[in-house]
């Protein structure tokens, strides 16, 4: 059985910053693409961060420069650093991984999700 959990969420002030964790297990993590999304109050779940199993990464324009994705294959575990945080970033962040047999992105209609984590940006 797929799970991913999440952590590092929490209330941060503007300009801060935060690490969220995604731990992952029950897949072959080594061939599954990661990624991040979130949600706010009113709004579509947005796509902000994805990694392909090789490594290549990509990102939301709207968190570019600010955010970065990692992955560690020892571990299990896939990163979002997000530094230069805004009131806007509030929002609750999910972890989503998909099996990939070849690379590329993971796919938000195909994937598992973890439960999310609550992040607040606020002073």
């Amino acid at each position: 059985q797929v799970q991913l959990v999440e952590s590092g969420g929490g209330l941060v002030q503007p300009g801060g910053s935060l690490r969220l964790s995604c731990a992952a297990s029950g897949m072959i993590f080594r061939n599954t693409a990661m990624g991040w999304c979130r949600q706010a109050p009113g709004k579509q779940r947005e796509l902000v961060a994805a990694i392909t199993t090789s490594g290549s990464t990509n990102y939301a324009d709207s968190v570019k420069g600010r955010f970065t994705i990692s992955r560690d294959n020892s571990k299990n575990t896939v990163y979002l650093q997000m530094n230069s945080l805004k009131p806007e970033d509030t929002a609750v962040y999910y972890c989503l991984g998909e099996y990939r047999f070849s690379e590329g992105y993971p796919r938000p209609d195909f994937g598992s999700w973890g439960q999310g984590t609550q992040v607040t940006v606020s002073s």
